[in-house]
């Protein structure tokens, strides 16, 4: 992906850059999605009214955020941006990070820069992957299992909470799929590929396993066809 606005033009700089990415349906959406920027002020997020620019590459950018007539001694500020999109829920952790359901937004730093001082930190694209909802429009015949991730001490559902299955094909490709639960603790996972087959009843067998952060996980074996696809509950307990 090239560059969005060189740094010879600093009025046009964007700290951060997102690309907004459907998991399940694997490519860059551009439909639908919006983004909401904060600040962190006075010990808390407060909302801004900057509106986010969509490239030709299909990133989200914040051209000008930043600029100042004078960023010397200027300390850099905390922002974060927060994303929704029709059917499907943001996974905010990066890529090789560990989840944490308690994580609201990307957080990012904005450091002051002005026309004959250029920004200190140069932005690189950030993926933001986009994950089914309950509500994900999955294509006919996909093969979905759903229900609930729940905490069994608090009695309480567990929003946010991901939930994974993974396997290997009968030619040993391995896949992965995931989904996020709602405030509720609902989700509604695909399973496009193949399960474990195993010695007795007839069908695959797949594992279900629910995190909120690490230490906190939950898992369950669905076997299909012979279990139903919905009304599963997932326990989440500290290990």
């Amino acid at each position: 992906m090239s560059r969005f606005l060189p740094l010879e033009r600093p009025a046009l700089y964007s700290p951060a850059w997102f690309v907004p990415y459907d998991e399940h349906a694997r490519r860059v959406r551009t439909a639908g999605v919006g983004v909401r920027l904060e600040r962190f002020a006075d010990g808390g997020w407060q909302p801004l009214d900057e509106r986010a620019v969509r490239t030709p590459s299909a990133a989200l950018v914040y051209p000008g955020l930043g600029r100042r007539a004078e960023p010397r001694g200027v300390p850099p500020e905390r922002h974060r941006a927060r994303f929704t999109a029709p059917g499907c829920l943001p996974l905010y952790p990066a890529d090789g990070q560990p989840f944490q359901a308690s994580l609201a937004g990307v957080e990012f730093l904005v450091h002051a820069y002005g026309d004959d001082r250029p920004p200190a930190v140069e932005a690189a694209p950030r993926l933001v992957r986009l994950l089914p909802a309950v509500s994900y429009p999955y294509g006919p015949g996909v093969r979905t299992v759903s229900g609930r991730v729940v905490d069994p001490v608090a009695r309480a559902p567990v929003g946010n909470a991901l939930v994974e299955a993974r396997g290997r094909t009968g030619d040993l490709v391995a896949w992965h799929e995931r989904a996020l639960t709602d405030a509720l603790g609902a989700f509604r996972l695909s399973l496009r590929w193949e399960g474990e087959r195993s010695a007795g009843p007839e069908g695959e067998v797949f594992r279900l396993v629910a995190t909120e952060r690490p230490g906190r996980t939950g898992s369950l074996s669905v076997r299909l066809p012979a279990d139903p696809a919905n009304g599963h509950v997932i326990e989440i307990r500290e290990s």
